[in-house]
């Protein structure tokens, strides 16, 4: 039998992992007063991509010592691993490409 998706729950889970992301995120200093409200975004996509790479990383460790017949390793542990780091790299590739597509926007933009 397939299970349906209940929306309510969804959003309830969506709303949490925003909270966590939110909560996760931390203040970029600022290099003067002016600028105290302003986040760099090349410090945030600079962050972004390196989790990606550890979470990739992590994946990869894992899925070797799985491979290697590592006991403290289970099969789920790796499965899992391997997910979330697609899904991050997935959501980074998203982001890229709507931020080329800003830029493209702007630069037929006429003055």
């Amino acid at each position: 039998m397939i299970n349906a998706i209940d929306p309510n729950q969804l959003l309830t889970q969506m709303r949490a992992m925003q909270a966590q992301a939110n909560d996760s995120v931390k203040p970029m200093p600022a290099q003067d007063s002016q600028n105290s409200d302003r986040v760099d975004f090349s410090k945030v996509m600079q962050n972004a991509v390196g989790q990606v790479n550890e979470l990739q990383q992590n994946s990869g460790d894992l899925k070797t010592a799985f491979e290697m017949g590592d006991p403290n390793v289970n099969l789920a542990d790796v499965m899992i691993a391997s997910q979330k780091a697609s899904v991050a790299f997935e959501a980074t590739l998203q982001v890229r490409n709507k931020m080329v597509e800003a830029y493209q926007e702007v630069m037929r933009m006429s003055i």
